[in-house]
C-alpha cells in the first residue's frame, strides 16, 4: 500500500532563490508538522490531507527528473514554491502522453506552477474537444465537452489532428465560450508548444499540425493608469486615513508601504506578497524579487520606498508570527504572509477612499501607473524600463510609450503653421 507509514510524500525545501536546498521523504506521522513542508497556511495542509484518499499521490520534486520514475506508480504535480505554497494537478484523468509533456515542461523547461496549470487545462480542454469533434463520444451538447473523459485517448487519435481541427477548437472557444483574444492567444501558445514537444522533441508524431498556427490578432489597447495627481492623492489617503473613512487604521502604515512600493517600483502582485525581509538590501537600497517564470530580478528602491519599509518594520508584529511567515515582509492580521487577495482588497479600499473608481483600476493598474509615470516624467530609457518591469520582450514594454491627450494637443499647438490665421 503506497500510503502505509513507510512512505508518504517526497518534499523539497528551497533556498531564497527557489533552488533545491534539501530533500526529504516524510512519513505520514511527520506530515503533522506543517513547518517541515514550508507551506503557506492550513488550506495547503488540507490539500495534502485530501491526497491521502487517492492512490499514487506524491510530491514531484522541482528540477529533479528522477523523481518521476518511482515504483509507486504515477505522480501528481504538487510543486512547492518558496512563497506561493503548493498547487496540485491530478494526472489520472490525463492520457499518458499529456502527462509526459507536463513532466518535461516541469523538470526540463522548469516552467512555473501557473504555466503548468495552464498547459494542463488548455491541452486537456483541447483533447476533449477533439474527442467530441471526431465523434468519439456521444454527448448531446457542446456544453458537456468539459465532462468528457480523455485518459484512454491514444497517440493514434493525436496523429489525425489537422490545422483545421485546431481552428475549429479556437472557433468553438470564441463562439461558445466567448473567449477574448488574449485567452485564444494563450490557448494557441499552449497547443503550439505541445505539438512541438510531440513532433520535434519526442518524434511521436510525424507531422506538426500547429506548425503554421498563427496567434490570434490582439487588439491594441492603451494601459489604464492613474494620473500623477491621482497617484499623489492615493498616497496621501493611505498615509492619513480619516477616522471614519474605511478599514482598519492599525494597518495604515503597512498599507502605505504596499501602495508606495506598487507606485514607485511597478512590481507585480505576486512579487510584492513574496518579499522576504532578507530580500531587502538596506545598505544598497535594493531588493530581489521572484517574478514570472520563477525568474529573479533586482528592484532598486528610492527614498520613498526605503522610508515606507522602515516605518512599517518599526510596527510590524514581532511575536506570535506563524513559523513559515517569520521572514515575510508583509504580514496579515493573522500574522502570516499577506495573501494576494488581501492586497487586492486593500488596494480597492484605498482607491475608493481616495475617490478613484475601484472598478476601473486594480493592483495591476498600479503597475501600469508606475511604468507610465517613470517613462513620462523620469525620462527613463525603454530598455531600462524593460529591465525594471521584468519584461522578457521589449514589445511588452512598448505599450508604455503611448502619448496622452495633453501631449497630442501640445504637439498640434507647436505646429509651425498653428498661427497662420
Amino acid at each position: 500500500d503506497f500510503f502505509d507509514n513507510k512512505y508518504s510524500l517526497i518534499v523539497s525545501n528551497f533556498d531564497k532563490f527557489g533552488k533545491i536546498k534539501k530533500t526529504k521523504i516524510l512519513t505520514r506521522e511527520r506530515l503533522n508538522d506543517i513547518n517541515k513542508l514550508r507551506l503557506r497556511d492550513k488550506s495547503d495542509m488540507n490539500i495534502i490531507n485530501k491526497s491521502y484518499s487517492i492512490l499514487h499521490k506524491t510530491l514531484i520534486l522541482r528540477n529533479v527528473r528522477s523523481a518521476q520514475n518511482t515504483e509507486y506508480g504515477p505522480i501528481s504535480y504538487f510543486k512547492i514554491n518558496k512563497n506561493k505554497g503548493a498547487i496540485m494537478i491530478s494526472k489520472e484523468n490525463n492520457p499518458e502522453f499529456l502527462n509526459d509533456f507536463l513532466d518535461y515542461s516541469t523538470t526540463i523547461l522548469n516552467k512555473s506552477v501557473n504555466t503548468i496549470k495552464e498547459y494542463n487545462y488548455d491541452i486537456a480542454h483541447f483533447l476533449k474537444f477533439i474527442a467530441y469533434h471526431y465523434k468519439m463520444v456521444k454527448i448531446d451538447s457542446k456544453e458537456l465537452i468539459k465532462e468528457i473523459q480523455i485518459h484512454t485517448m491514444t497517440l493514434e487519435t493525436v496523429k489525425k489532428i489537422t490545422l483545421q481541427d485546431i481552428h475549429a477548437f479556437l472557433g468553438y472557444l470564441k463562439n461558445d465560450y466567448h473567449s477574448k483574444p488574449a485567452t485564444l492567444a494563450r490557448k494557441t501558445a499552449s497547443i503550439r508548444v505541445f505539438f512541438k514537444y510531440l513532433c520535434n522533441k519526442m518524434k511521436l508524431i510525424e507531422n506538426n499540425p500547429a506548425q503554421d498556427l498563427e496567434t490570434p490578432k490582439l487588439s491594441k489597447r492603451l494601459p489604464k493608469y492613474l494620473s500623477l495627481d491621482e497617484s499623489k492623492k492615493l498616497l496621501e489617503t493611505v498615509k492619513n486615513p480619516l477616522p471614519t473613512s474605511h478599514g482598519n487604521h492599525d494597518n495604515s502604515i503597512r498599507d502605505s508601504a504596499i501602495i508606495t512600493l506598487f507606485l514607485n517600483c511597478g512590481m507585480r502582485l505576486s512579487e510584492l506578497t513574496g518579499i522576504n525581509i532578507s530580500d531587502v538590501d538596506f545598505e544598497n537600497n535594493k531588493l530581489n524579487v521572484i517574478g514570472k517564470g520563477d525568474k529573479e530580478r533586482t528592484i532598486y528602491l528610492n527614498k520613498a520606498c526605503i522610508n515606507a519599509i522602515n516605518r512599517y518594520l518599526e510596527v510590524r508584529p514581532k511575536e506570535a508570527i506563524q513559523a513559515n511567515s517569520r521572514n515575510a515582509l508583509f504580514l496579515s492580521e493573522q500574522r502570516k504572509r499577506i495573501s494576494n487577495r488581501t492586497v487586492q482588497y486593500i488596494v480597492k479600499q484605498e482607491l475608493r477612499a481616495a475617490g478613484i473608481d475601484s472598478n476601473k483600476y486594480s493592483v495591476h493598474k498600479l503597475r501600469h501607473t508606475a511604468a507610465t509615470l517613470m517613462y513620462k516624467y523620469g525620462e527613463v530609457d525603454i530598455r531600462a524600463l524593460q529591465e525594471l518591469l521584468g519584461h522578457e520582450s521589449i514589445s511588452t514594454t512598448q505599450i508604455y510609450t503611448h502619448v496622452d491627450d495633453e501631449q497630442v494637443r501640445s504637439a498640434v499647438e507647436r505646429n509651425p503653421l498653428a498661427n497662420e490665421v
